[in-house]
């Protein structure tokens, strides 16, 4: 995924009711971007760190900059939630995530029961559904998820697991928008219930898929599967 236009470059001043972010700008200009990652952002807020922003032509929005990403470790961490499902849209359909490839027909925001799902795949007679989640919690070199207690996120585990025993193909793909970490874990002191549902929908036949992307200042490039453990330590 190439950014469409070139970013704007700033240090982050404080982020404050989970959506917005002051950044003080090259030309010392200090604006206020949308955050659009609802969750604690923890490991990857540092006041002071380099930041970049995507401008918004929409003269109806009060903000006129969306973050995308920080600098932590010497490395750019994706802060948008957004992307995610357009970088797994992608992956999906080119064949670019081992385990996932040859889907003919691909589909984003596909409804199963009460839920929701990001996309919806199939190919000669296997039907898939793909929940996907955004990373970024470090702690050591593990990636977790989540970084929050999520309810929403165990009712897709469980969604998950009905699709599954109705003979379809079930997978959580979590999207690590980090590269300084090397095994994929559920985040068992934050939200142990959703990563007790984790290791039931995995015992059940759901398919875990963490792949870790790197993030730049020009795009988002694929970077491969991590390794998983679900056990807790």
């Amino acid at each position: 995924m190439t950014f469409p236009s070139p970013l704007t470059h700033g240090r982050l001043i404080k982020r404050y009711k989970r959506f917005l972010a002051d950044v003080v700008l090259d030309s010392g200009e200090v604006v206020t971007a949308h955050c659009t990652n609802s969750g604690s952002m923890k490991s990857c807020l540092e006041e002071g760190a380099e930041v970049y922003l995507s401008p918004v032509n929409d003269p109806t929005r009060k903000t006129k900059f969306t973050w995308e990403m920080i600098r932590i470790n010497n490395g750019w961490v994706g802060i948008n939630t957004s992307n995610p499902n357009r970088l797994a849209y992608e992956y999906v359909t080119s064949g670019l995530i081992p385990g996932i490839e040859g889907y003919t027909n691909v589909r984003r925001e596909v409804t199963y029961g009460d839920s929701r799902f990001d996309l919806y795949a199939e190919r000669e007679s296997e039907k898939c559904f793909i929940e996907v989640k955004n990373v970024t919690l470090k702690e050591g070199k593990y990636a977790l998820f989540p970084d929050a207690e999520t309810s929403r996120g165990r009712k897709h585990l469980e969604t998950l697991i009905s699709i599954k025993k109705e003979g379809m193909r079930a997978i959580m793909l979590y999207i690590v928008q980090r590269t300084d970490v090397e095994i994929f874990a559920p985040a068992w002191d934050i939200d142990p219930f959703y990563a007790e549902t984790l290791v039931r929908a995995h015992a059940n036949g759901v398919e875990i898929f963490p792949f870790r992307v790197e993030v730049s200042p020009q795009r988002i490039m694929p970077s491969g599967l991590l390794p998983y453990r679900l056990d807790k330590e």
